[in-house]
C-alpha cells in the first residue's frame, strides 16, 4: 500500500470552483482498482500548536492505493485526463508527495 498527499496551490480565489470540478471525479476514482482512499481537504483552523496557518488558495488531496502501479493507472485514466483540462487554468502548483508504511 502507498500513500500520496497531493498539495495543490491554486490561483488566488479560485478554490471554491476548483473544488466544485474535483468532488465529479472523486466517485469515478473510488471506482478504479486499487483505489482505497481518495478525497480533497482543506486546512483546518486550529490553535494546536506547530501547525502553520491556513492557506486559503490551497487544497491537498489524500490518497491510499493499493501499489504504485494502481496509481500510474489513476494518472492516465479518461476521467483523469479530462479533468486536467477543466482545471489547467486555477492551478499554479501541484506537489506530490508518495509514502510507503513503516
Amino acid at each position: 500500500m502507498i500513500h500520496v498527499i497531493a498539495t495543490i496551490e491554486l490561483h488566488e480565489g479560485r478554490r471554491d470552483a476548483f473544488l466544485d470540478e474535483f468532488r465529479k471525479i472523486v466517485a469515478p476514482v473510488l471506482a478504479e482498482a486499487g483505489c482505497l482512499e481518495y478525497g480533497p481537504t482543506v486546512d483546518a483552523v486550529t490553535d494546536i500548536g506547530g501547525q502553520p496557518s491556513a492557506r486559503p488558495d490551497v487544497v491537498t488531496v489524500v490518497e491510499k492505493w493499493e501499489s504504485v502501479e494502481h496509481l500510474k493507472q489513476h494518472l492516465v485514466a479518461p476521467h483523469m485526463e479530462a479533468y486536467r483540462p477543466k482545471v489547467k487554468e486555477m492551478v499554479v502548483k501541484t506537489t506530490l508527495v508518495i509514502l510507503t508504511p513503516a
